[in-house]
């Protein structure tokens, strides 16, 4: 496949074995699978009662803010995930420089968004857990749920980091890219009269 600066050259073939093997694809799946895993685990295990309540409340301190907040930033960061692969697909087809570095950009911003989003998110469901009160969950039901969001919530740090960092070694390329069509771009001279 040939490759322009930011991409493949626009309007080549999609190859999907060459798609799947590029780091930002393989740490969107990634990111994808931690977000699946940190609201599916919250939604099905995140909630618990004593043995004499009927009301289930969050595992997380009883406090319902820490459990909506999982599956809330799970579930948004599942959709942006897939918008981003999405993109991805259509990224080589993008002609214009100048699009390109729009694309890039709101990569930059959203990954970088996305891992401070899950920094403020290990945080909270960490203290939340810590504090939380043994009695409130005597049949100790969920404990592996928890701790699995929480694991993953920090790991998803890094991979929404990374994926910050490689989306701004594209934008260099990108830059590079517009900076030499700039440069370089073949001026007719003006008919004489």
């Amino acid at each position: 496949m040939e490759q322009a600066y930011g991409a493949g050259k626009a309007g080549g073939t999609f190859d999907p074995i060459t798609f799947f093997q590029q780091p930002q694809i393989i740490l969107r799946i990634v990111s994808w699978i931690f977000s699946i895993v940190i609201f599916g685990c919250i939604a099905n295990e995140g909630y618990v009662n004593r043995p004499d309540e009927v009301e289930e409340f969050c595992i997380f301190n009883r406090n319902q803010n820490a459990c909506n907040y999982a599956v809330g930033m799970g579930s948004l960061a599942f959709l942006c995930c897939a918008v981003f692969m999405a993109l991805d697909v259509y990224f080589p087809q993008i002609s214009s420089v100048k699009d390109r570095k729009k694309a890039v950009l709101a990569d930059i911003g959203v990954s970088a968004f996305w891992s401070f989003v899950w920094f403020v998110g290990f945080c909270f469901l960490a203290n939340q857990w810590q504090v939380a009160k043994p009695e409130d969950n005597p049949l100790k039901e969920g404990g592996d749920a928890a701790r699995a969001a929480i694991t993953f919530a920090f790991f998803s740090i890094f991979t929404w980091g990374f994926l910050t960092f490689l989306a701004l070694e594209r934008l260099k390329k990108v830059s590079f890219e517009e900076e030499y069509n700039q440069l370089f771009t073949p001026h007719t001279p003006p008919p004489y009269v």
